[in-house]
């Protein structure tokens, strides 16, 4: 360089910056590169995390849903059999006024009572028995969908931990967390897929 501000460069120079140019500039396009890769993942993991957070709710309402009739079938049930032993009360004190009356007319007409009686607790049990079974079915439905749901909840997390990386190397430029963003994104779906097959 001249006293006048002139520069002159030599061949050396600009083989020298071209190079230095040329290496920043492709350092930055895989920047970018990484950068539009990175984000691309995180905008298609929200989106799947958004679906499985919805399907992890709609299977927990769906399980209270359930536990909610498992415990109207159990009330029936026990309705019923409330009203069995009703008719055991009765059908006992039939027993105990045919057992005590003399008269033989009385007899048969307290038998016919007992009969009838006996009858009708046959008819409540299997009402009831079968109330019992509706409820039982009903529980494991609720327990399913539990089940389900925290499935669907582990999927969620893990795309959740997955965005948290990918943040993370965006930061740092470290490829290392790029490839663990990508490992817990494929956690995540796989338990998600998990819980879509009801595993």
């Amino acid at each position: 360089m001249s006293s006048g501000g002139f520069h002159v460069h030599g061949p050396h120079d600009h083989a020298l910056e071209h190079a230095t140019h040329g290496h920043h500039e492709a350092a930055h396009d895989e920047g970018g590169a990484m950068t539009n890769q990175i984000a691309m993942f995180t905008a298609i993991i929200a989106t799947v995390g958004a679906i499985f957070a919805y399907m992890g709710g709609a299977t927990q309402a769906n399980a209270g849903l359930y536990k909610n009739d498992a415990a109207i079938k159990k009330t029936e049930a026990s309705n019923q059999w409330n009203y069995f032993q009703a008719k055991s009360t009765k059908q006992s004190l039939a027993e105990v006024s045919r057992d005590l009356t003399p008269n033989a007319e009385e007899k048969a007409k307290y038998q016919a009572k007992i009969d009838r009686y006996e009858k009708e607790k046959n008819e409540i049990k299997v009402a009831a028995e079968k109330l019992e079974q509706e409820a039982t079915a009903w529980d494991k439905k609720s327990d399913a969908q539990m089940h389900q749901h925290h499935r669907w909840a582990q999927a969620t997390t893990a795309l959740q931990v997955a965005i948290a990386l990918a943040a993370i190397a965006l930061l740092t430029k470290k490829k290392w967390l790029e490839y663990a963003m990508f490992g817990m994104g494929a956690i995540g779906v796989a338990v998600g897929g998990l819980a879509a097959l009801h595993i």
